[in-house]
C-alpha cells in the first residue's frame, strides 16, 4: 500500500496551469444520514482528506449542499497542511436548496447562484472556483439565465471553468450557447453506463466527464458473477475493477470515489495501477446497461 499513488491514474489538463492526477475524491460521504448534518467523526474525516492528498489526490470535487457545507469544512480543514496546495484543483456545485436528509431540490435563480459562489468561496478560503458545476438544471429558470449568471460570475474572475451537472447532451448543447463547457458530472458506472452518449459528446468537445456513484457494481458482484471472475484474474476487488474500467473507457474520464474510511482510500487509489485488457474491458463494458 505504501507504493500506491494517484499518479498512476494518469492526467487530465483543465487549462495550461492546472493537470490533475485522474483519479480524485469526492466528499459526498464526509457528511450525516442522508447527507445531511456533520459527519459524526469530523476528526476522521480531516484524517481522509490528509490522506488522500498524500496518495497523490489532487482533484477534490465537493458542493455546498452536502451538509450543507459541512463536507466543505472538512475538506478545507484537510488541506490546511498540504504543502502542494497551490497545485490541488477542486471543483464545487451550487444550485441545489436542502430541507432535510435525502432531501434535494433544485433552486437556479440567478440572484440565489451567485450567492452559493460568494458563500462558498468564503467557505472554501479562495478568491475563486477553480471548477463550478450547475448542481441541477432548474426547470423554473431558462438556461440563458442560469448558465449565463455563472458567465457573469466568470467574467468576474471568482470562477475559472463551468460544469454542468446529471445533464443530456442537448442540454449541454444549449448552454454551450452561453458560456464555455469545459466538464460534465452523470451517473455513470459500470452497472449503468446510459449516458454513453453524453460522455461521448464531452469528449468530443474536450470537457472533462466526472462520473457520479462510481463504485455502484449493482448486481454484477455475486460470488461467481463474470465481473468478480476478472477481478480475481487481476488479484483486485470488484471495485477496483469498476474504477480502472472507468480509468480505461476515455482518457477525460475522472472518478472520484468517496470514502470516509482510510483503508477504503487506499484500496480505491490501488485501482488506478490496474491496467485493464481491451478484451476484459469489451466484457466488462457488455455487463452493464447502457443505451448503445
Amino acid at each position: 500500500m505504501s507504493q500506491i499513488n494517484a499518479s498512476a491514474s494518469g492526467t487530465y489538463a483543465f487549462d495550461d496551469q492546472f493537470k490533475v492526477n485522474r483519479l480524485g475524491y469526492g466528499t459526498m460521504q464526509l457528511t450525516g444520514e442522508g447527507t445531511w448534518g456533520p459527519y459524526d467523526d469530523p476528526n476522521n474525516a480531516v484524517s481522509v482528506i490528509k490522506k488522500a492528498v498524500d496518495l497523490g489526490i489532487n482533484f477534490f470535487d465537493t458542493a455546498d449542499s452536502y451538509g450543507p457545507w459541512f463536507a466543505d469544512r472538512y475538506l478545507v480543514e484537510g488541506l490546511k497542511s498540504a504543502s502542494n496546495r497551490d497545485e490541488i484543483f477542486i471543483s464545487d456545485k451550487v444550485g441545489q436548496t436542502r430541507q432535510g436528509p435525502g432531501v434535494w431540490t433544485p433552486h437556479g435563480e440567478p440572484n440565489y447562484l451567485r450567492q452559493q459562489v460568494e458563500v462558498s468561496l468564503m467557505t472554501l478560503g479562495i478568491d475563486h472556483e477553480d471548477l463550478l458545476f450547475l448542481h441541477r438544471i432548474d426547470s423554473h429558470f431558462s438556461v440563458a439565465e442560469q448558465v449565463g449568471e455563472l458567465k457573469k460570475l466568470q467574467d468576474e474572475g471568482k470562477i475559472k471553468h463551468i460544469g454542468l451537472s446529471q445533464v443530456t447532451v442537448g442540454q449541454i448543447k444549449e448552454a454551450q450557447k452561453y458560456a464555455k463547457i469545459d466538464a460534465v458530472e452523470n451517473l455513470y458506472n459500470v452497472s449503468d453506463h446510459r449516458d454513453d452518449d453524453v460522455l461521448d459528446y464531452a469528449e468530443s468537445q474536450h470537457m472533462a466527464f466526472v462520473p457520479w456513484f462510481p463504485l455502484n457494481t449493482g448486481k454484477l458482484t455475486g460470488a461467481n458473477s463474470p465481473l468478480a471472475k476478472i477481478a480475481d484474474k487481476y488479484k483486485a476487488s470488484p471495485a477496483q475493477i469498476a474504477l480502472a474500467w472507468l480509468l480505461k473507457r476515455s482518457g477525460n474520464v475522472l472518478p472520484i470515489p468517496g470514502t470516509s474510511s482510510v483503508a477504503h482510500l487506499e484500496d480505491n487509489v490501488a485501482a488506478a495501477s490496474i491496467k485493464l485488457s481491451d478484451d476484459d474491458f469489451k466484457a466488462i463494458t457488455n455487463l452493464g446497461v447502457s443505451n448503445r
